[in-house]
């Protein structure tokens, strides 16, 4: 009888089970299916709308395909940065769009990606139609954005930051030491920074120089950009922001920051009386994610001939990867895809890395080096296009970033952690083997490295870097010495980088396709971009573990969740690397 009971219970376990993942995937198909048809319904403008521009979003590299991600919570709207600039180009012309409304109180994008949105802005400007910029809060990233507005609100009791930046690295070796942890590194290259976290506790004064000049590079660009719209000097705002002057929302009206200090509801009288309506109407606006869903094809989409955009955007691994992760396997695919296709008759390969996987950076520079030599290819560089980032796209006819893009950091580095403290003295744990050969465990995790074996992984590091410059040098018409000089794992902004000869000239993505088209002496031709997206149901299922995980580590960590992505993200560094130096937060 008890077997019984224990069947009969095994048995309704087993049902509810079923019931319970059965009810789920059910309920993400449904949530799919509608989803799916919702996406058909066309976006109605009315004329004397305003195009809501809420930037309080994650400003991606591309709009994704609707996400099933916030069935864990997760399922925060995005954008495409270049759909932005799209609609904005669109909204400069339609008729129905009379002015712009930008809410942004912390933008979820890099420095160069919110150039490039800004610029964008400033070009909806010259159609003379109005862009009205409100927050209750600016962080700075949000005031380098409303700037550029036309009319530049701040709520009474609100407030401005705006102090300087600082770059902040996260430094490992304390916690390491108490586990037991031992990393053993090789690396080339005084500024190849990207192991200190690891055993340093705070910066050397290689690494200290390289982030002080890029993060003063990547202030000046900010100054400028604000001083221009603002018509102030960059001395000016460099002595508000040194001295802290704006503590309160009247000291950025007395400081010419703001144009005015209004509550909310005063704004949207102010667009009312733009779009020519009562105080008792309701104002006609339109989204920007509702907007971009009706963006025209780009180019004409009648012709034949294609630029083909392939977006490159994540750590560099291995594999096929994901739409937030250069897979080696699937980039190269999309490449050689485009390579292949008469009809594209040149590439634009979109880079936002800090690179990774040094062998999987050079699967994808084959690719790009075997297109260029039967089609133009340009390289258009993101927030960071930095060590494997820089790796695939230098072999590029022509390489294109925003001033204050993030690249270089030329070099290699391996990094093997050593586990026996813990294994055997902290845990207990201790191991035995049998081998057939002197180097049949070497980079062992839980011994040391013998002389002989650090010898040969850096002889390797050695070889690697060699490789690296020497195909940078190919790529950009220098000798392998002049590589090194820049090389080493330094990294430099967008700007220097032209100055150097590592990039050729200052552009947006958009100047980037143009080139390629002129490039390819084409008067007519259609943008068409790869990789394909990856398929959020297909996605979900296949990472649901994953997605559960997460949720369940963010609500634990709070705050401190951008702690253990770093340390997970650490642990996953093992082996021969060309990756940017560190994880940087510039605030």
């Amino acid at each position: 009888m008890k077997e019984f009971f224990k069947y009969v219970f095994a048995t309704v376990v087993g049902i509810v089970l079923s019931t319970v993942v059965l009810g789920i995937l059910g309920f993400v198909v449904i949530v799919g299916l509608i989803s799916s048809v919702g996406s058909d319904t066309k976006t109605v403008v009315k004329p004397n709308s305003v195009l809501y521009l809420n930037l309080d979003q994650a400003i991606t590299e591309r709009t994704p395909k609707e996400s099933f991600g916030n069935v864990f919570g997760s399922g925060n709207k995005s954008l495409g940065f270049y759909d932005v600039i799209r609609a904005l180009q669109k909204a400069k012309t339609d008729d129905n769009i009379q002015a712009v409304y930008l809410n942004v109180m912390a933008p979820q994008a890099g420095m160069a990606t919110l150039t490039e949105v800004r610029n964008a802005i400033l070009d909806f400007k010259t159609s003379k139609k109005p862009v009205i910029a409100y927050s209750e809060i600016y962080s700075q990233g949000a005031y380098y954005l409303a700037s550029a507005a036309t009319k530049v609100y701040l709520n009474p009791e609100g407030d401005l930051e705006f102090k300087g930046f600082k770059a902040q690295l996260m430094f490992f070796k304390g916690a390491l030491d108490k586990l037991g942890i031992e990393p053993q590194i090789i690396r080339v290259g005084n500024y190849k920074s990207a192991v200190e976290p690891f055993i340093n506790t705070k910066m050397s004064d290689y690494n200290r120089e390289q982030v002080s000049v890029y993060v003063h590079g990547l202030y000046q660009t900010f100054l400028k950009g604000i001083a221009d719209a603002r018509k102030l000097s960059s001395d000016t705002l460099f002595q508000i922001a040194d001295q802290l002057k704006i503590q309160h929302p009247k000291d950025a009206l007395t400081l010419k920051m703001v144009d005015g200090l209004k509550y909310k509801d005063e704004v949207l009288d102010e667009l009312r009386e733009i779009t020519d309506k009562s105080k008792k109407d309701d104002i006609n606006s339109v989204a920007i994610n509702d907007y971009i869903k009706d963006l025209p094809t780009q180019g004409d989409i009648a012709s034949k001939n294609k630029i083909a955009v392939i977006y490159a955007n994540g750590d560099i691994i291995g594999g096929e990867g994901s739409d937030e992760q250069i897979g080696s396997e699937r980039i190269s695919r999309a490449i050689r895809k485009a390579r292949l296709d008469e009809d594209v008759k040149a590439i634009v390969l979109r880079v936002n890395s800090g690179g990774g996987s040094a062998l999987a950076s050079d699967v994808i520079w084959r690719e790009v080096e075997l297109s260029k030599k039967i089609k133009p290819v340009m390289a258009s560089f993101g927030d960071v296009a930095a060590s494997g980032g820089y790796y695939i796209g230098c072999a590029a006819d022509s390489i294109f970033v925003q001033p204050n893009t993030i690249t270089g950091s030329i070099g290699v580095f391996g990094m093997y952690m050593n586990l026996e403290n813990l294994m055997n003295n902290k845990l207990g744990i201790t191991f035995d083997e049998v081998k057939t050969g002197k180097y049949a465990d070497i980079a062992s995790a839980y011994r040391p490295m013998t002389p002989a074996e650090r010898l040969i992984m850096q002889k390797g590091v050695n070889n690697i870097y060699q490789t690296f410059i020497t195909k940078v040098a190919n790529g950009r018409k220098k000798t392998t010495a002049q590589v090194d000089s820049l090389g080493g794992g330094r990294v430099w902004t967008g700007k220097d980088a032209v100055a150097n000869g590592l990039a050729d000239r200052i552009a947006s993505f958009g100047e980037a396709i143009a080139s390629a088209a002129k490039k390819a002496k084409l008067k007519d031709y259609k943008v068409v971009e790869y990789p394909e997206k990856i398929d959020p149901l297909k996605e979900l299922l296949s990472n649901a573990k994953d997605n559960v995980s997460a949720y369940y580590a963010k609500k634990e960590f709070g705050e401190n969740y951008v702690l253990y992505q770093q340390m997970k993200k650490a642990i996953a560094q093992a082996g021969i690397q060309a990756r940017l130096d560190h994880e940087i937060i510039i605030r």
